[in-house]
């Protein structure tokens, strides 16, 4: 059986970095990958599955948040993002987001973002490292309770945004001890999923390498995956 055809979507500039962790973590999960800019054609072959990954931060305005002056954001891959999700939601597509990733399939659903993280929660640590020294609690009995089997889990930092309201459909699956949302999910989806963490950074951690394998082994299930036609922008 060909292995299942996953885009990975990423910022044209300096994205191909996080696009080879991501190729190795699917590469070693049994899955081929993609790589989904903005401006670039989509794939000629459907694409089984997607990683929506981490990056700038997505425009406020999309979700109705407040215009921060001194952040990076990239109007032309969220519009891409949100192009592929409005195709790959209703089909049922397998969706992994990573980082602004989930934050995007929140938004995608209708949901909202903290824009700045420690305004809210003021007495967060203002942690920033690709090592794994947050903690944090999952929800038991959820997907991604029985993907990671570690609970509480030690993940990397690398977000000042966060999930606020949710979008329709979604539910929490994790949070650091601050209180601030780490994870989301679809627990009607056959697999959607968004994790605040960078997983593909955690090479040599089970418990993450494990959401690339649940994803691949959602995406060789799929039974409509989606042309370059049905995610035509």
């Amino acid at each position: 059986m060909t292995k299942p055809l996953i885009g990975v979507t990423t910022s044209r500039r300096g994205g191909w970095r996080s696009y080879l962790m991501h190729r190795l973590a699917l590469y070693r999960a049994g899955a081929r990958s993609i790589r989904l800019v903005p401006g670039n054609p989509l794939p000629a072959e459907p694409l089984h599955g997607l990683v929506i990954g981490g990056g700038d931060d997505i425009g406020a305005e999309i979700y109705g948040g407040q215009v921060l002056p001194d952040v990076r954001i990239d109007p032309d891959r969220d519009k891409l993002e949100l192009g592929l999700l409005k195709a790959a939601l209703p089909a049922r597509l397998p969706v992994l987001g990573i980082c602004r990733g989930s934050q995007m399939i929140n938004v995608a659903l209708g949901g909202t973002l903290h824009t700045d993280i420690y305004e809210v929660y003021v007495q967060a640590p203002k942690m920033r490292t690709v090592l794994p020294r947050k903690t944090v609690s999952v929800e038991k009995e959820s997907r991604l309770d029985r993907i990671l089997r570690c609970n509480p889990c030690l993940v990397n930092a690398l977000h000042h945004q966060s999930v606020d309201r949710l979008g329709q459909g979604l539910s929490i699956a994790a949070r650091d001890e601050s209180g601030i949302v780490q994870a989301i999910e679809s627990r009607s989806a056959p697999f959607l999923l968004g994790v605040q963490w960078h997983p593909e950074l955690l090479v040599w951690k089970k418990p993450q390498q494990r959401l690339f394998a649940a994803l691949t082994e959602a995406a060789g299930e799929a039974t409509v995956p989606l042309s370059a036609a049905a995610l035509a922008l």
